[in-house]
């Protein structure tokens, strides 16, 4: 019988590489004692065996596959519910940049959870306390010096540069069965330096991002580097079989929502627009949209990194509340609880949103433009309206529609509770835990 194990695993001494002549593993002894109840294996049983050492007299080699997986002992009448763990995959998560910490941990614990031995490598994250390990390993190593000093001031870069090979060559030193990667943070130099020393798998949470979003040849070489790549959409999937990476490497996991339960605290008029301020968010139509839907007031809130000022004269004469800067979960929760819908009017810079899922996962209705994958959810769950990108005019009937039918705004809530339950962490996972199988 084999079954994944649930809950964390127990910490392990890390294990070199192995070349197959020294390797070694848990197998029954040769030795055959007497047994009650003529059970053929019991855990005193169990003893280290060179690699090559026949598990049992005349045992032709394991089958080719995953060899990382639970395995529970069959227990005898008396000794239900004792059983013995084998060795489950061993995945090492790397975020270098820690670019979405909310995301690395949810699919880490996840990946736990499902009886995987996880450890996250990544970076201090600049802007607040990153989540705690829950039944995973985290560690800290790339940028030690670059993600404590400067803030955003491009006067770390020249410091990032310098640090960044010396947190590959630390990254090389670690073995797992799979290596994912969440994010290649600097393109051009991972061009000459990076190339996978395990099983590998990489996350396109943006497609082409933007800064080398130009440089097609980049990044197709990148993307061929890794056994598979996951996109969180069809539309993604789509955009990487037109870069020229081959179909049969990609493999499409709808991002998880981060689900949550703010208080309820909405008006039935406020608007949304949640997220890091950048220019392909679009704040300057959502801004428009909320003038042009009528009686509606527009909550702001997130952390800019480009200048408010030219938004903040936009919505002279609206009723608009900024709360700027990074905000802590409480926070977050309490944007939600005070929203009525959540507008994301993006650019068609991006495969999926984080923060449409966090709206969705708190029971907000989305209203979205039709970009990258960002539609597919709020479609699929039926979760609030899509219009045609640059559409402001229809953005606003939509967010009027929503703000003036009770009828339409229920239904879209239902929508987004929906996906909450769908579009699980856990599901997620399991998913992972396929593609891992497919490359081990």
């Amino acid at each position: 019988m084999v079954e994944r194990r649930h809950g964390p695993c127990p910490e392990r001494e890390e294990r070199p590489a192995c070349d197959g002549t020294d390797r070694v593993h848990p197998a029954p002894a040769l030795e055959v004692p007497e047994r009650p109840d003529r059970q053929l294996v019991q855990a005193h049983d169990v003893r280290t065996v060179a690699g090559h050492e026949l598990d049992h007299l005349a045992e032709k080699g394991a089958a080719l596959g995953r060899r990382h997986v639970a395995v529970e002992e069959v227990p005898s009448p008396h000794e239900h519910g004792h059983g013995v763990a084998y060795e489950a995959v061993r995945v090492l998560l790397a975020d270098p940049p820690a670019f979405t910490p909310p995301y690395d941990h949810e699919l880490a614990a996840a990946l736990a959870r499902a009886g995987a031995e996880v450890e996250l490598v990544t970076s201090r994250f600049r802007f607040g306390a990153a989540p705690e390990p829950d039944g995973y390993r985290r560690r800290e190593f790339f940028y030690p010096l670059s993600s404590r000093v400067f803030g955003r001031s491009r006067l770390r870069l020249p410091l990032k540069v310098a640090e960044h090979p010396l947190g590959l060559a630390a990254l090389r030193r670690l073995h797992a069965d799979v290596l994912h990667m969440q994010w290649l943070p600097a393109p051009e130099l991972d061009a000459r330096l990076f190339r996978p020393h395990l099983p590998s798998v990489l996350t396109a949470h943006d497609l082409l991002p933007r800064r080398t979003a130009h440089r097609t040849e980049l990044w197709r070489g990148l993307y061929a580097r890794f056994d598979r790549i996951v996109v969180h959409s069809q539309s993604g999937r789509e955009t990487l079989v037109e870069l020229g990476v081959e179909p049969d490497r990609l493999r499409v996991i709808a991002h998880p929502v981060f689900p949550s339960e703010p208080e309820r605290r909405d008006d039935g008029r406020t608007v949304l627009a949640f997220g890091m301020i950048r220019p392909y968010k679009g704040l300057g139509d959502a801004i428009e949209a909320v003038r042009q839907a009528g009686d509606a007031r527009l909550l702001v809130a997130g952390d800019p990194v480009e200048p408010v000022e030219p938004y903040r004269a936009a919505a002279n004469g609206l009723e608009v509340e900024w709360r700027l800067g990074y905000l802590p979960r409480r926070e977050i929760d309490r944007a939600f609880g005070d929203a009525t819908v959540a507008v994301f009017p993006y650019r068609p810079e991006l495969d999926q949103s984080g923060a449409l899922l966090r709206a969705l996962g708190a029971g907000v209705p989305a209203v979205a433009y039709d970009v990258g994958g960002i539609a597919e959810p709020v479609r699929r769950f039926d979760a609030g309206r899509v219009v045609p990108a640059g559409d402001v005019a229809g953005l606003a009937a939509a967010v009027h529609e929503l703000l003036s039918d009770h009828t339409a705004l229920e239904r879209a809530r239902e929508g987004a509770r929906h996906a909450r339950e769908e579009l699980t962490w856990d599901a997620a996972a399991e998913a992972h835990l396929a593609v891992y199988e497919e490359i081990t």
